[in-house]
């Protein structure tokens, strides 16, 4: 009878870890074809099609570069909220940010406005009970995504990982920026992270509080909509601008799909800021494609101070086609570097919570922002090139003399690369 039980209990566990690690859906299997570049009408047509939602005109994005810029946009934002609030974010710790935004969004809720929050589960594991109590007893609707529950248990592995905050639905922030003390300053030392996040204006908010409304019906069933959440929007400048999302549920390749599309659509120029980057064999494959016609591809990833050093250990057994084909590999020294920007031809600007890899392209819910603006990508592109200045190039022949046991222990963890 026991032996029957166990044998019972050891085919539900593998059953619930496998739902866990699979995605559900078909992924990419063929390499794109190169049809156009990115200054080619077709570029911008296909991403309109293929990635749902259509670029808009009219829009004004603004960088904001590390905590001392991020936190004081969108706390003054938030603080001048007047009929809505619509926040999601998967990082939450408690200290001196996090009493900060609780206490703003609490007060804004006390004040009449609707603030609703949707946090990650485990995203937030380091944040203290007190300010859900304190957001809660002032009238914010908070939810905490895939909390533990018998009916999504084949959903536990499946986090959003998304970062978007809209106000009164005219303003939106999205980045990657989390709601912690690691993020504030100026990247001044290893305890300040780098960042960058953006204060977004114009008819792509309606776009981005659409995200937001997706995963707040997958939360708790209800519906957000009216002029509280989605008002008339005018042109703010000139910037086409599309905010698209992905999610296992639905769309997972979607990101995947942008990445891809983008890389291979390259002519000129590819600056890639990515904290976490452990590509695939297609997304090898590309930018190796893309470096081999002749195309500056640059990728700045995070050094030694890193908060998951299993990723950077697994991202870095990965270089060795892409060091052969001539991409520019190079390691951010001072802090840890969590910036998730990818330019291309210095028109595109694609910035949000996706990271180079297949947690985010696969498995997590994630949102993007791509702008087509020379203006503003340039202004990217001195961004990156400041950050290269902080960090230290590995060249091929490094990346061949490292130790053994240091391959060998990069080598082991690439193989966890399904799930980083």
């Amino acid at each position: 009878m026991w032996t029957i039980l166990l044998s019972v209990l050891a085919t539900l566990l593998v059953a619930f870890v496998a739902m866990n690690l699979m995605s559900g859906e078909k992924r990419i299997q063929e390499q794109l074809e190169r049809l156009y570049d990115t200054g080619d009408p077709q570029f911008r047509r296909s991403m309109s099609v293929l990635l749902g939602p259509p670029m808009l005109e009219g829009n004004r994005v603004q960088a904001l570069l590390n905590g001392e810029q991020i936190f004081p946009a969108m706390l003054g934002a938030i603080q001048g909220a007047r009929e809505s609030i619509t926040f999601e974010t998967f990082i939450y710790w408690s200290g001196d940010i996090g009493d900060r935004f609780a206490e703003a969004l609490a007060e804004r809720s006390r004040a009449g406005v609707k603030v609703h929050v949707l946090l990650d589960w485990v995203g937030t594991m380091k944040m203290e009970e007190r300010y859900l109590k304190q957001m809660h007893d002032a009238g914010v609707e908070v939810e905490r995504y895939h909390k533990p529950h018998w009916s999504h248990l084949a959903r536990l592995n499946q986090r959003t990982h998304r970062k978007l905050l809209v106000v009164d639905g005219r303003v939106g922030f999205t980045g990657g920026v989390g709601i912690a003390d690691e993020w504030d300053g100026h990247a001044q030392d290893e305890k300040h992270w780098r960042d960058t996040h953006f204060r977004v204006e114009g008819p792509v908010v309606a776009q981005m509080q659409a995200v937001f409304t997706d995963n707040w019906i997958k939360a708790t069933g209800r519906v957000l909509h009216g002029e509280r959440y989605f008002p008339a929007l005018g042109p703010a400048d000139g910037q086409p601008a599309q905010m698209f999302s992905s999610s296992p549920t639905g769309g997972s390749e979607s990101m995947h799909l942008m990445y891809l599309m983008a890389i291979t659509a390259a002519r000129h120029t590819i600056h890639l800021s990515s904290s976490y980057f452990v590509p695939d064999d297609l997304a090898v494959q590309a930018l190796a494609d893309a470096a081999r016609r002749g195309v500056k591809v640059r990728i700045i990833t995070p050094g030694p101070l890193i908060d998951a050093d299993t990723v950077r250990r697994a991202s870095r057994a990965r270089w060795g086609p892409l060091l052969e084909a001539g991409v520019e590999m190079a390691e951010y020294q001072p802090t840890m570097f969590h910036c998730k920007v990818l330019v291309v031809d210095s028109l595109l600007v694609s910035v949000g919570s996706t990271n180079f890899d297949n947690r985010s392209f696969r498995l997590n819910d994630e949102a993007n922002l791509n702008v087509l603006d020379t203006a503003f990508a340039q202004r990217l592109v001195d961004v990156f090139e400041a950050d290269w200045a902080r960090s230290r190039p590995v060249t091929l022949e490094a990346w061949r003399g490292r130790p053994l046991q240091e391959k060998l222990i990069e080598h082991a963890a690439a193989l966890l690369r399904t799930q980083l």
